[in-house]
C-alpha cells in the first residue's frame, strides 16, 4: 500500500503513520510549512515529507512516478475555539477538501478517507450511528457535514472509493494541549488539582492506535460511501475516567470535580455506535482506557522534560 496524509501531526496522524509503517506501507505526509509541529514526523525509508498548505493542495505538483493508493484527509482550519464558529474559515475547509479528493484522483487513489466528527450531529441522547439524524450546531460541524457529502459525491464522479469516519473523543500521545485528558494529565504530574466539571457526562474515548487501526481497516475493507463513527462503543462517567487518570500517575491528586461549571450547549451523552464498523471491517478496540491512559501519561511526561 502507498498513502498520503494531511494534517497528520494531531494524535490520530500520527498513530496511523505509525500504523502503515508497520506494515509496509509508503507514506507521503503533506506538512504544513513552517510548522514546528513536523519535527514529530520521523522520515524513513517508507516516509517522506513535503510542504504544502492546505490552502494550496490545489496547486501541488505531481509526478509521473507519484502514484497511490489511499488519501486520508485530516487537514483542518479552525478546529477550537471561537474558529469553530468563523464561518468564513469553515467553508474554506470545504474548498480544501474538495481539493484533497481532486489530488487524491491526480495521484491515482482509488480510495479517499476523510476525518467527520461527531460535531456533524450537534446534541444527541443515544448512540451514533450513520443513520443518525445530523443537527449541527457550529459551523465546524455544519462544514464537516458539507465536506463529507460534497467529497462523497465528488469521489462517486471520479471512481474513487470514499469513506466518511466520523471521529468521536481519541486519544494518546500528540494529542493538543487543550483536551481535557492532556492538559489534565499534566496537572496531576505537576502536583496540581485540575479545575474540572462535575464529570456527570457519559463519554466514549477511543485510543489513537485503535483509532489507526480502524481508519486502515476502512481503507481496506469499508463500503464506498459508507459513514462510519469511531469509537469504542462504550460509554462511562467522565468523572470514572478522569479517576482512572489520577489512580495511574497521580494517587493523592485531588481532582477538583465541580470547581468549573458545564460548557453552554454542553454535550452530556457521547458514544458510537461501532456495529457498522465491526461489520464491514472486522475491527474490535484493543486498547482499554487504562492500558492508553498509562501510554499518554508517559508521553505527556516525557514532552515536559524537555
Amino acid at each position: 500500500m502507498k498513502a498520503v496524509i494531511t494534517g497528520a501531526t494531531g494524535a490520530v496522524g500520527m498513530a496511523l503513520i505509525s500504523e502503515l509503517e508497520r506494515i509496509g506501507a509508503q507514506v507521503l505526509v503533506l506538512c504544513r510549512p513552517d510548522s514546528k509541529r513536523n519535527e514529530r514526523i520521523k522520515t524513513s525509508a517508507l516516509v517522506r515529507t513535503a510542504e504544502c498548505d492546505l490552502s494550496d493542495i490545489k496547486n501541488y505538483k505531481t509526478l509521473e512516478e507519484d502514484r497511490y493508493d489511499v488519501f486520508f484527509h485530516f487537514g483542518w482550519m479552525g478546529t477550537t475555539g471561537e474558529a469553530r464558529n468563523d464561518m468564513f474559515l469553515q467553508n474554506k475547509n470545504i474548498e480544501y477538501t474538495l481539493d484533497a479528493v481532486e489530488l487524491a484522483h491526480r495521484f491515482g487513489c482509488s480510495v479517499f478517507v476523510g476525518a467527520g466528527s461527531q460535531a456533524e450531529y450537534g446534541r444527541v441522547e443515544g448512540k451514533l450511528s450513520d443513520t443518525t439524524p445530523t443537527d449541527p450546531e457550529t459551523g465546524y460541524g455544519m462544514a464537516k457535514l458539507c465536506a463529507g457529502r460534497m467529497s462523497r459525491v465528488m469521489c462517486a464522479s471520479l471512481g474513487i472509493k470514499h469513506i466518511w469516519a466520523r471521529i468521536l473523543s481519541v486519544y494518546g500521545p500528540y494529542d493538543g494541549d487543550g483536551s481535557m485528558v492532556i492538559s489534565t494529565l499534566k496537572k496531576m504530574l505537576r502536583g496540581e488539582e485540575p479545575e474540572l466539571t462535575a464529570g456527570e457526562q457519559m463519554w466514549d474515548y477511543l485510543y489513537s492506535e485503535d483509532a489507526a487501526r480502524a481508519l486502515l481497516a476502512l481503507a481496506e475493507r469499508g463500503r464506498d460511501g459508507g459513514v462510519y463513527c469511531l469509537g469504542s462503543g462504550k460509554a462511562e462517567k467522565l468523572r470514572d475516567y478522569i479517576r482512572k487518570m489520577r489512580d495511574a500517575v497521580a494517587p493523592d491528586c485531588p481532582l477538583g470535580l465541580g470547581k468549573r461549571p458545564y460548557d453552554k450547549n454542553q454535550v452530556m451523552y457521547l458514544c458510537a455506535d461501532i456495529t457498522k464498523l465491526k461489520e464491514d471491517t472486522g475491527f474490535e478496540p484493543k486498547i482499554n482506557f487504562e492500558d492508553g491512559i498509562a501510554r499518554t501519561a508517559l508521553w505527556v511526561a516525557e514532552q515536559m522534560r524537555k
